[in-house]
């Protein structure tokens, strides 16, 4: 490591009684570390000929390579020492579909700088995924909903609320219907539904159709629904557009069961496993920014 700070150093002052300065050696110093790692890789880093070494081909490249090496231990060095002062050797997240991109990038962003070294994971599941992901312990922090209540074994904060918002494409025999959606309107349709992945027959809400049609991402649900092969109940803030461009039309159900006032998206962690220092600040900063 201390050859490859040498010849980064020369390559960036130009010279061996510079690189000497900068690092307080002898300059006989700085060429025995730069002749020893020739040797030992058996490659000429700098052509000495001229009155200022330069670097050969192979130099070059082998300086940009060093430059990454020593990135990756300044990096290495830096994540034992958030880890010595308390800070969590990674933050693993979970995020359910529903959750809105916007203010959850604004909030990583914010992480980023507050703990620039600190390794964060990320993965957006299928619904039901975060919850699980909790439970095994391969995510500290999840975002999500908890349907159809908040489980025992769970602590979670409410964050916010997103309006769920009937939707079909505006030439699908739905969208004619001038009066509220019955359940036998809806049955002889296919219901696009969001699902878990890994156990698709598992707790389904709001199922009001025979056929369904069962998706992992909102974003293929979105494309189904504007290609008019079924309806689904959609965030608001992914119709509102095409609502308003004539893309989609909202339709009103009959004793809609889906809260008139949305569902709500919770920051949780499981009961026994409280989140590190850096999850805690998240959770704080979750809270400010989608609270307020």
């Amino acid at each position: 490591m201390d050859h490859l700070r040498v010849i980064v150093t020369i390559a960036d002052v130009g010279s061996f009684s510079a690189a000497a300065r900068k690092l307080r050696r002898a300059q006989s110093a700085i060429s025995q570390a730069v002749a020893a790692l020739e040797e030992l890789q058996g490659v000429r880093l700098f052509d000495r000929s001229g009155h200022r070494p330069r670097l050969t081909d192979i130099g070059q490249v082998l300086v940009e390579q060093a430059r990454l090496v020593l990135a990756s231990a300044a990096r290495f060095e830096a994540v034992a020492a958030s880890n010595r002062s308390g800070l969590e050797a990674e933050l693993a997240l979970a995020i359910d579909p529903l959750v809105p991109t916007g203010p959850l990038i604004e909030s990583l962003h914010a992480l980023r700088k507050t703990y620039p070294d600190l390794p964060v994971s990320f993965t957006t599941e299928g619904l039901g995924g975060a919850l699980r992901r909790l439970r095994n312990d391969t995510a500290a922090l999840a975002i999500c909903l908890l349907l159809p209540a908040v489980p025992e074994d769970i602590v979670a904060y409410p964050l916010l609320r997103i309006d769920m918002i009937p939707v079909v494409a505006s030439g699908h025999p739905l969208a004619s219907l001038t009066r509220p959606a019955t359940r036998s309107d809806l049955e002889p349709h296919v219901q696009l539904v969001l699902s878990d992945p890994l156990d698709p027959s598992g707790a389904s809400y709001g199922l009001s159709s025979a056929r369904l049609w069962r998706f992992v991402d909102l974003g293929r649900r979105l494309d189904f629904l504007l290609a008019g092969f079924g309806w689904c109940r959609m965030p608001s803030h992914l119709v509102s557009k095409p609502i308003a461009a004539g893309q989609l039309t909202r339709i009103e159900i009959e004793n809609d069961p889906t809260p008139p006032d949305g569902l709500t998206i919770y920051a949780a962690h499981r009961r026994n496993r409280a989140p590190g220092v850096a999850g805690r600040w998240l959770l704080d900063e979750l809270k400010r920014r989608l609270c307020a």
